[in-house]
């Protein structure tokens, strides 16, 4: 995120909420949003569902799925055809405009209804109301990340908000919301595979070398291999042996049928969990990981805000720190490594990140940051954090416009299989249900997985609201309660992808985006009937 929640939900006259459902899957922030629109706040809802959010929309563009370059590029197109683009900001702090003017010349309000199934005059008021506002943030989420497009996705609206000049300022900017606690954390320590910590990629002149000469070894100089491409490479033998750390991909990752031969085919499998999962099932070797709350250490938030986590309960047994393991695991396969402190571990990754230069324990814990937790970049110990980026410059000097076609999705509906199944979030369960599905009050009032169908699909196929129907793509068939209404648009349904019995991700497409490697669990091509 670009700005802060404080900051993009209480300094804003407008607010774009693109593929998120942040009531039900980030209630703390919906919660603000709608207080934002109570406030007076306008909202734009772009979204293929009716969310409890589009109520209160403003505008609630309905979009087919799949197509959010071709609405942002519509929106670009609609900025300089009635001269709405902030022409001194693209002057001094971009490169690149013309070409991206190019690019969207051709997406005409006409041509980007068609492709996305919405109104052209919603699509032109939208965008009036987007750039003419003073502030107004960019808000997304997987909606618009799990497509085989979903990097430029983001790209795209990063080139929306530049247009008219709404980057470096309060209530603006690009907020994309994370959907766990650490996920932010875990990136920002150099969980993907072309980068160290604090984003420091590999293929920049001295980083390697940086971290051989801090940690006194020889690395490998080769860009890793991410998470999902490793599936395939189970299957061929390519990766023989994996450890998996509070991870439960046989119940999130796509295509189920293949995560499970692609486990099955390991020589030797670790899985590093508090609990039983489906992937733990298959594993050769379970070591026992402590909660949040048996551990001390940080978690960064989806507004780059570092705080403490302070250990908060004994338990009895045989479980470890992470940090534990991990150091066991290097000590026995022949790095010698000392055991540190948390408060230590932090240290180290201070010095060798310019971006958590100024964070430690013991500066968390003082009376200066009085428990609020610091933003990065936080570059020297006096530095206060950075609540907005990109103020006055860009991290990389001018901000680049990058220009991207629309392209339809992997997978479309033929005769076969008619629908277009999206997945998402429910309020009530958390991710892979780990926790959750252990709580008898939780299931009692979400207990099962389910299908939204619209109307007049359900009509058509003769299925009534609460029915058991048969749910099948070219993967996999499952069974789901129908729940039938107008939340999705005719031809379009809806699952959440919480659940072990009736999971949708037997179903969905393993088509990957093209550079991060993200699954498109947005759309999948299925059939529907009654369940016999």
């Amino acid at each position: 995120m670009t700005n802060t929640i404080y900051d993009i939900t209480h300094e804003s006259d407008a607010i774009m909420l693109v593929g998120s459902n942040p009531e039900e899957a980030h209630p703390v922030i919906g919660m603000q949003v709608r207080q934002a629109v109570a406030r007076g706040a306008k909202l734009i809802v772009v979204d293929p569902r009716d969310i409890d959010l589009s109520k209160k929309a403003t505008i609630h563009l309905k979009l087919r799925p799949g197509t959010n370059v071709a609405f942002a590029n519509g929106l670009m197109h609609i900025f300089i055809e009635e001269g709405l683009v902030d022409q001194k900001f693209i002057e001094e702090r971009t490169e690149n405009f013309e070409a991206m003017k190019e690019m969207v010349k051709d997406y005409t309000p006409e041509k980007v209804a068609e492709i996305c199934q919405i109104d052209a005059d919603q699509l032109r008021e939208a965008a009036r109301i987007y750039a003419t506002a003073n502030r107004a943030p960019i808000m997304y989420c997987l909606g618009v990340t799990e497509h085989h497009t979903g990097t430029e996705g983001v790209m795209s609206l990063s080139n929306v908000a530049m247009m008219v000049g709404k980057i470096g300022r309060p209530g603006c900017g690009v907020n994309p919301i994370r959907g766990q606690n650490n996920v932010q954390g875990a990136c920002d320590m150099g969980a993907s595979p072309n980068q160290f910590t604090g984003y420091q990629n590999i293929a920049a002149p001295g980083i390697v070398e940086k971290f051989e000469e801090a940690w006194g070894v020889k690395l490998n100089h080769e860009i890793g291999t991410k998470a999902t491409d490793c599936f395939p490479k189970m299957i061929s033998g390519d990766i023989k042996g994996l450890l998996i750390f509070g991870e439960d991909p046989v119940r999130t990752d796509p295509n189920t049928h293949h995560v499970i031969k692609a486990l099955e085919s390991l020589d030797f499998f670790v899985v590093d969990e508090l609990f039983m999962t489906e992937t733990a099932k298959l594993a050769d070797v379970i070591l026992p990981g402590r909660s949040y709350a048996e551990k001390e250490g940080t978690f960064t938030n989806t507004e780059r805000r570092v705080q403490r986590v302070r250990k908060a309960v004994e338990i009895a047994g045989e479980t470890r720190p992470d940090t534990w393991i991990f150091t066991e695991i290097m000590n026995r396969m022949g790095y010698p490594q000392p055991h540190l402190t948390p408060a230590q571990i932090m240290d180290e990754i201070a010095s060798v990140t310019p971006s958590f230069a100024g964070i430690s324990h013991e500066r968390l814990d003082s009376e200066e940051v009085g428990g609020k937790g610091l933003q990065w970049p936080c570059i020297s110990k006096d530095h206060p954090g950075t609540p907005i980026m990109h103020v006055g410059k860009f991290a990389r000097g001018l901000g680049y416009f990058r220009p991207a076609a629309y392209k339809p999705s992997a997978e479309l509906p033929d005769e076969e299989y008619p629908l277009l199944m999206m997945t998402g979030r429910i309020l009530y369960h958390y991710n892979a249900c780990a926790m959750t599905d252990k709580t008898e009050g939780i299931n009692e009032i979400a207990g099962s997985s389910f299908i939204e169908l619209n109307t007049a699909d359900a009509n058509a196929l003769g299925i009534l609201d609460g029915e058991l129907v048969s749910v099948s793509s070219r993967r996999g068939t499952i069974q789901a309660e129908a729940r039938v209404s107008g939340k999705t648009n005719k031809g379009e349904c809806w699952m959440p992808f919480h659940y072990l019995e009736g999971s949708c991700n037997w179903l969905t497409s393993d088509a990957l985006d093209g550079i991060s490697s993200t699954p498109e669990y947005k759309v999948c091509a299925v059939k529907v009937a009654k369940a016999e």
